[in-house]
């Protein structure tokens, strides 16, 4: 079952009420805008090496609004979450040759499996072509332990052979159990899937029936090539886990033999979170309204949900920010359970404001932080482009004197032509710089202004105390 005792690890990076991502870690990325016409240096992006994170305006109307029809977004970050996690894994001879429309490989296609259904159980294995230091050794025995993969008879498991469409098709199969007509050939979208063997046309008619290919990225290769890609097998198994309960609890693989029944839970915040004003790694807490079942253990109302913020981009001009948060776990007394990845839909109920007394008390603090946030970067970024100017104008000179020493003359001549070029884009870029600097700090006012009379004009991007949203996973 996807909810048990202890479920799947921690519901991933949200951005709230918009879009959403799978992601094993949050997004950890935090934006610093800096409002301007000009697009200059001033933008800051702290700790800019997440794997992924869904930008955009995030629209929050005084209605409940869902994420229906958002499933190809939870299944795609999903997808692209496990090949950059392969892509990491890997040496670099084989990380530089990575490319996700590829066909994929045994062991591509056990790491998949192994990642995505976040196996614990390994047992080493006998196959003598799997080294110690084999980049998916870990990933490969965990496939085998679930009885997932097998290898082959002569202790070999081939691990960088491509496996087949069809051989996809059977080890999917093993993780579902549906009624189909096993002699016809498997057709979708009234297409006949090529390159079936007979003895692979019950495990396919399986996977077609379960719908997991609907999601799937190059049909057209689909349906007539012999392999699958890389990418097409991390949408697979994204579909499968958005849409079956699959139990891996005893070690191996259980049949996902029914649609997965959704968990709704109710909750209201502790806290305000703003894109204006929140950081990443914040924590936050919040308290269930209704009674809540999570692995056969009832939650009641008033249990505490805990959560981190996982990203942040500031509001800029026509960018209004976003925040994503992922919630941790929750708990009543001894009873804790954690959140599983997927998450269906966020409903914001009532959208509220702070009162006006919170928003005069934290307006002078706001204001002083973000208009030196902005001055500050902008003083930075002229320190850049003044340092990176003088070091081009030192060696545009130098290059001159040599050039003209060693009797060319006029590589040296035009060395002194660009040492003035030098100094024109750095008296443009510093003066687009402080411009933007200026209009930047003009706009952060203007923005603190607003948010204390007008609230609901900067509250696209923010959750503000005793707000009630419903999460559903």
């Amino acid at each position: 079952m996807r909810v048990s005792s202890k479920l799947l690890a921690a519901l991933s990076a949200v951005c709230v009420t918009s879009c959403m991502v799978i992601a094993k870690e949050p997004a950890k990325i935090q934006a610093y805008a800096h409002p301007t016409m000009f697009g200059t240096q001033a933008q800051t992006l702290v700790n800019a090496e997440s794997e992924a994170i869904i930008g955009g305006k995030v629209y929050k109307p005084c209605q409940a609004k869902t994420m229906e029809g958002k499933e190809n977004v939870i299944i795609g970050h999903f997808a692209k979450h496990m090949l950059d996690n392969m892509k990491g894994k890997m040496d670099a001879r084989r990380a530089g040759l990575f490319n996700p429309k590829m066909p994929v490989l045994r062991s591509e296609m056990a790491f998949i499996l192994a990642e995505g259904l976040e196996l614990k159980t390994v047992k080493a294995n006998n196959y003598k072509d799997i080294d110690a230091d084999y980049w998916a050794k870990d990933e490969i025995d965990k496939a085998l332990t679930a009885d997932i993969m097998i290898g082959y008879p002569d202790l070999n498991f081939r691990p960088d052979q491509p496996i087949t469409k069809a051989e996809v098709f059977a080890t999917f199969a093993k993780m579902i159990n549906l009624d189909v007509d096993t002699k016809t050939a498997p057709t979708f979208e009234g297409n006949t899937i090529k390159h079936i063997p007979n003895w692979a046309y019950n495990a396919t008619n399986e996977v077609i029936a379960s719908n997991i290919l609907n999601k799937m990225p190059d049909k057209d290769k689909l349906i007539n090539d012999e392999y699958l890609s890389k990418e097409q097998v991390a949408y697979m198994l994204g579909a499968l886990k958005a849409g079956f309960n699959i139990d891996t609890s005893n070690g191996l693989v259980n049949c996902a033999t029914k649609k997965y029944e959704p968990i709704s839970m109710k909750i209201k915040l502790s806290e305000r979170i703003s894109a204006r004003t929140s950081n990443v790694g914040d924590t936050f807490t919040a308290k269930t309204t209704e009674d809540v079942t999570i692995g056969g253990v009832c939650y009641p109302a008033g249990s505490t949900v805990k959560g981190i913020v996982s990203g942040i981009s500031r509001p800029g001009v026509k960018n209004p920010g976003y925040v994503q948060i992922e919630f941790k776990n929750i708990k009543n007394g001894d009873n804790v359970a954690e959140f599983p990845k997927i998450m269906s839909s966020a409903d914001v109920n009532v959208s509220k404001n702070p009162n006006i007394a919170s928003r005069i008390l934290g307006a002078p603090f706001s204001i002083i932080g973000r208009t030196a946030g902005v001055a500050g970067r902008s003083i930075s970024s002229t320190c850049e482009v003044i340092s990176n100017g003088a070091e081009e104008f030192g060696d545009n000179w130098s290059d001159a004197f040599c050039d003209t020493a060693s009797l060319h003359p006029l590589k040296g001549l035009k060395s002194v032509g660009s040492s003035f070029i030098t100094i024109g884009k750095g008296v443009y870029n510093v003066t687009k710089i402080a411009a933007s600097g200026v209009f930047g700090v003009c706009y952060e006012l203007v923005d603190e202004v607003k948010y204390i009379f007008v609230p609901n004009t900067t509250n696209d991007s923010s959750l503000n105390p005793d707000e009630e949203l419903t999460i559903l996973y």
